[in-house]
């Protein structure tokens, strides 16, 4: 099937440049008083008929530009648009090649009266260090989402699972109108909103905010998307409704309606469903095909989350309902808020089995186990940002949240371990059933002031975290070892848990100008973390039927306390061309453990130097090099160094080690980025290492009887090594198709140490990920979208009688969607995965495959739709992963076939209706 449509396809390409001709236009844009270049000046072909874009470009340093392009127009208009300037329009009869020589721009001194205007959509524009798009340039389909039109954008990708890249940088939030939209999550936007409200698209590097309060610019490691909407649209409201039911009793249901008054939104959302779904999807035709990772679910994706709010227990099937409020508003040089809250509730079960094959320096030894788990939570979770301007050169933050939670589960999990022989040596049949409560609140309160016009400022932060976690747990077990000496162990216990973890921060920082772009940071930040961990197990009492037995040996009642001070000394340089940042800190730390029920106490303080630095070089135009370092302090978890055995699995005892240091990870990243606006081609590549001192590592050892025991100890010797990269290209002709195609490869070398059975065990693993994708759109009519990844381990052991491991996967992925005939719409989602090498009894490969089909009606505002969800029944759950001493395959609940009947509503009601349009000059 690959194979055939490569070939159709690329016969439908050929096909479709004999009717075009390519034509280059050359020339050189000027100030028309100072004669000047102007760089950064957008240029733009648009059809004389419908104002369809051809093609574009943007002008260089010294002013000259080069359009290139491929249309069956015989004449275009062709405008120049230059910010603070006045737009120019000129009608050109194409040739091949065309040279304008200079073209002048004059100030936009006065608004003009009197002048005849048009309608000007510039497609992009260059603003400092913002990058504009007219989303109203590129032409999607009537109901398109925001997320349909970003991936027309150069340079941008969206993936399977909605993950927003710009030239390989991965975008961090999304803004509406300079605001949070329910969260930082960008999904939520980008798969809600529809295209058809917003008037610009802005790309920039993401900033703190005490980069937005002095105005510098971002560091470049992440993006920031801010949907602007269009005047016309910024006052009235907008809703989204749907609704569908099928077989095996599946349904979902939700529902968006967002309130526009200028600054100001109300947005309220809703949802149900039993086909794990987030619920914030209003695609019209993909939007209830629950979650699947691409197609086929590698990984446990019962749960889903949107930003830090998270729904479910990851595992299975979910069904989750939610209902959020957000509200945002804002008023220049006086104030920001938003806000949102939500409340879930979702039922879970997941049934699975894993097959694991243990690696010994000598031997080799399996286990076997199968689990059933069902399990509920209710949460209400909700979070603000407060900023108010006291004046120009003092602002005020406070940014609280809150999380309160309930959670019960049950789990059965039956486990069966014997020898290379196959014959068993131990078994484990255990029962747990836990009930929950969850109590988080944080709050910061930051305070900027300026001190001067130069950059000298001062930053003063105060943070909390409160934490209380209760749990109450029944564990009943039953292990049988076999051989010579057979015996029972029976475990039937309760646990009380009850945790406080209380951390209080405060953090000042103060600049000092060196220079005019050169900048000295003072800065000191203190940090107290308390604990209080009792831990109640009581056995149970066979002549009272009750839980009454102390369990002393299992239990702990102490206080672990983690004061950490971190003095640090920064310089900074900042400009257009270069920027670089150097950070030293000394971080003092004190642990000290109180456990008055064991009678132990540890006091451990370390003392680290710790640094981070970035650089970024522009080489030229939309070309830049990027470099980022630090290291970090990992300091053990109070589980890895509590000396009081862990029992969750009878064959596999857990027991601290209060002696650990902590471990301290370098990591050093390079990238280069070139975008080319000329030839709408983009290249990011990167290399990248990790290497980690004092690893805290886990030490197993095994008996006869294939029990084990596991503590921690420092290990030194492990590093990750990584490196890839991203090349795309668009090409486009008039509004016949647009194609655009990107290659990523990705490569990395890990190499961990450990121990297995007091032998040191040192495994090296090369990854190897290349992925290959198309975006063709034929007339807004036709679009399909091919996929193909390859996924390569190869791992290697440093101990002479265990094999080395390889395996591949492959996976084919192709969306096809048709948009005839009018107002029909037909959706195939099609996925074929094979995992190479899962051991027997788990399915190797599958065909996975959505069909929807969908009927709009009323004006597009209502569609109808049947979908078929894992029409050939295929869908699976399987995975294999490699470990320091381990293989295991794995395979666990996941929907498979149903049918489901849908309706979706959209609802919109706008007014203040103001169309703005600009002074535009036409020359032939």
């Amino acid at each position: 099937m690959p194979k055939l449509f490569y070939l159709f396809f690329i016969a439908l390409f050929l096909s479709l440049q004999t009717n075009s001709q390519e034509f280059l236009v050359k020339g050189k844009v000027l100030d028309a008083s100072s004669k000047q270049p102007l760089e950064a000046t957008t240029i733009y072909a648009e059809s004389i008929q419908d104002s369809t874009l051809i093609t574009y470009t943007i002008s260089k340093q010294d002013g000259i530009f080069e359009l290139e392009g491929k249309t069956s127009l015989k004449e275009v208009n062709l405008y120049f648009s230059f910010n603070g300037y006045k737009s120019l329009v000129k009608k050109i009869t194409l040739k091949s090649q065309m040279d304008l020589g200079s073209v002048e721009l004059e100030e936009q001194a006065q608004e003009l009266k009197g002048v005849q205007v048009v309608g000007e959509r510039v497609p992009v524009t260059i603003k400092q260090d913002t990058l504009e798009f007219n989303a109203d340039s590129f032409k999607t389909r009537p109901d398109a989402t925001v997320e349909d039109v970003l991936k027309k954008l150069p340079g941008v990708e969206v993936d399977s699972d909605g993950k927003i890249t710009v030239n390989g940088k991965e975008v961090s939030q999304v803004l509406v109108n300079g605001q949070v939209f329910f969260s930082n999550d960008p999904k939520v936007a980008t798969k809600s909103l529809p295209k058809e409200i917003i008037s610009k698209i802005q790309i920039m590097d993401t900033k703190t905010k005490t980069q937005e309060f002095t105005g510098e610019a971002g560091d470049g490691e992440t993006k920031t998307i801010n949907l602007t909407i269009k005047e016309d649209k910024n006052n009235g409201y907008l809703g989204r409704m749907a609704a569908g039911y099928g077989t095996d009793d599946r349904y979902q249901g939700n529902g968006l309606l967002n309130y526009f008054n200028g600054q100001e939104r109300i947005s309220v959302i809703a949802g149900s469903n039993n086909i794990n779904n987030s619920g914030f999807s209003f695609d019209e035709i993909y939007d209830m095909v629950g979650n699947t990772s691409g197609g086929v679910s590698f990984s446990n994706s019962g749960d889903f989350r949107v930003g830090d709010l998270s729904f479910g227990f990851g595992q299975g099937i979910t069904t989750a309902s939610n209902l959020g409020a957000s509200y945002a508003n804002q008023k220049k040089d006086k104030f920001e808020v938003n806000g949102n809250y939500f409340f879930s509730y979702s039922d879970s079960f997941n049934d699975e089995k894993t097959s694991r094959e243990n690696i010994l320096p000598d031997s080799r030894f399996f286990t076997d186990t199968e689990t059933n788990f069902t399990g509920s939570t209710n949460s209400n979770q909700g979070s603000a940002n407060l900023e108010f301007d006291i004046d120009k050169t003092l602002r005020i933050s406070v940014d609280p949240s809150f999380n309160v939670s309930r959670t019960n589960s049950a789990n059965n999990r039956n486990t069966i371990s014997s020898d290379e022989q196959g014959n068993a040596i131990n078994s484990n049949s255990a029962q747990t059933l836990e009930d929950g409560f969850q109590r988080r609140f944080s709050n910061e309160l930051t305070l900027f002031k300026k001190l001067d016009t130069l950059g000298r400022y001062v930053r003063v932060s105060f943070s909390n975290e409160n934490r209380l976690n209760s749990n109450l747990r029944n564990f009943n077990s039953i292990r049988n070892t076999f051989g010579d000496n057979p015996r029972e162990d029976i475990l039937d216990q309760r646990t009380s848990t009850d945790i406080d973890n209380d951390t209080y921060s405060a953090e000042i920082t103060y600049r000092q100008p060196l220079a005019k772009e050169l900048f000295l940071d003072f800065g000191y930040e203190y940090e107290n973390n308390q604990q209080n961990n009792t831990r109640s197990v009581f056995d149970f009492d066979n002549s009272l039927g009750t839980y009454t037995n102390f369990n002393q040996l299992q239990s702990s009642d102490f206080r672990f306390s983690n004061i950490q001070q971190t003095p640090s000394l920064s310089i900074r340089h900042n400009n257009k061309k270069f920027r670089f940042g150097v950070t030293l800190n000394y971080k003092l730390t004190n642990l000290k453990n109180q456990d008055d029920l064991q009678n132990t106490s540890f006091q451990k303080s370390y003392e680290n130097m710790l640094f981070s630095a970035n650089a970024n070089y522009a080489l030229g135009e939309n070309k830049r090099l990027s470099l980022w370092s630090n290291s970090r302090l990992n300091v053990p978890t109070i589980n890895q160094l509590q000396p009081v055995p862990n029992i969750n699995d009878p064959l596999n005892i857990i027991v601290g080690n209060p002696n650990l240091s902590p471990s301290v990870a370098n990591q050093t990243y390079l990238n280069y980025n070139d975008y080319n606006w000329k030839e709408r081609t983009g290249l990011y590549v990167y290399v990248g290492a990790n290497l980690e001192k004092d690893r805290v590592s886990s030490i197993t050892t095994t008996n006869e009887d294939l029990l084990r025991t596991t503590t921690y100890t420092n290990v030194n010797g492990n590093y990750n090594l990584d490196g890839g990269f991203s090349y795309s290209k668009q090409i486009k002709k008039d509004s016949t198709y647009t194609l655009k195609y990107s290659f990523n490869p990705y490569m990395g070398y890990r190499k961990n140490v450990g121990f297995t059975n007091g032998s040191r065990l040192e495994t090296t693993t090369l990854s190897l990920n290349p992925r290959a994708s198309i975006t063709f759109n034929y007339r807004e009519i036709l679009e399909l979208e091919p996929e193909y990844r390859i996924s390569y381990s190869d791992t290697k052991y440093n101990l002479e009688a265990l094999d080395d491991i390889n395996f591949t996967s492959h996976n084919f992925g192709l969306k096809a969607t048709a948009y005839w005939p009018e107002n029909v719409i037909w959706g195939n989602d099609i996925t074929y995965s094979y995992n190479g090498n899962v051991g027997p009894g788990f399915d190797k490969d599958a065909l996975f495959w959505n069909m929807s089909l969908g009927v709009q009606m009323l004006q597009k505002k209502v569609t109808l739709k049947v979908l078929a969800y894992d029409l050939l029944n295929q869908n699976i759950n399987t995975r294999r992963t490699v470990g320091d001493d381990y293989i295991q395959d794995f395979q666990g609940t996941v929907l498979q076939r149903y049918f489901m009947f849908s309706a979706s509503f959209k609802f919109d009601q706008f007014g203040g209706k103001n169309d703005k349009k600009s002074d535009v000059y036409y020359y032939n």
